[in-house]
């Protein structure tokens, strides 16, 4: 009984900072995670002042993370959802296809910016990586309760090692810290117990196999 008891005090204690993960790496930040990676890795590849490229921060932020969180929002508003969280396969429904017509855009962009030669070919890459994930994962919400979470950091770590073989760099230690932030996000989840061991895995391959596809298309 004492020892039940100790598991389960450490298995709280637990919840704090598997919250704080879940809430810092969301998938909607992610790319613009991605995006500042990118221009301290290889600022070379944006043909921007700098006070553009503030701008371009700002936009894709904008963009991928803060109009999407909004019309979340407006749903739980509305009632069109039960709460922000998206705990149901229903609720996520709706947010699914409004993310992905924001991604889609992104990718678009990326596609005119990168042929002008104004970003990293890799950046356009990974938006319509992202793309096909949010498609990948409203098709997969009708069967189950696809980790987003899981989704959204797979996507973010195959960056980092398909930036690797684009630009024959060797980026050991950032693999090596994304890796282990990927770990420690979908552990975080399985803590919370919003998702079955299943649902992140597949989660991980998913967003992996979308970038992978992005990437040699």
């Amino acid at each position: 009984m004492e020892r039940n008891l100790t598991e389960q005090q450490t298995f709280s204690w637990l919840r704090i900072p598997a919250k704080f993960l879940s809430y810092a790496f969301h998938p909607l930040f992610i790319p613009t995670y991605v995006f500042l990676w990118l221009i301290v890795r290889f600022p070379y590849e944006f043909n921007y002042p700098a006070n553009v490229l503030k701008l371009r921060v700002f936009s894709v932020f904008w963009m991928t993370a803060f109009f999407p969180a909004f019309a979340v929002f407006l749903l739980w508003r509305l009632k069109f959802i039960n709460n922000i969280y998206l705990r149901t396969q229903k609720d996520r429904i709706v947010p699914y296809i409004i993310t992905m017509f924001f991604y889609w855009w992104m990718w678009y962009l990326s596609k005119n910016f990168s042929k002008e030669q104004l970003q990293p070919e890799i950046l356009r890459v990974f938006f319509f990586g992202s793309f096909l994930t949010t498609i990948a994962g409203l098709v997969l919400n009708n069967f189950f309760k696809i980790s987003m979470h899981a989704m959204g950091i797979a996507g973010g770590w195959l960056l980092i090692i398909l930036s690797c073989f684009t630009y024959s760099i060797h980026l050991g230690e950032d693999i090596t810290v994304v890796t282990l932030l990927a770990g420690l996000v979908c552990s975080a989840r399985l803590i919370l117990s919003e998702h079955t061991t299943f649902e992140v895995y597949a989660g991980f391959v998913v967003g992996v196999i979308c970038e992978l596809i992005a990437w040699w298309v």
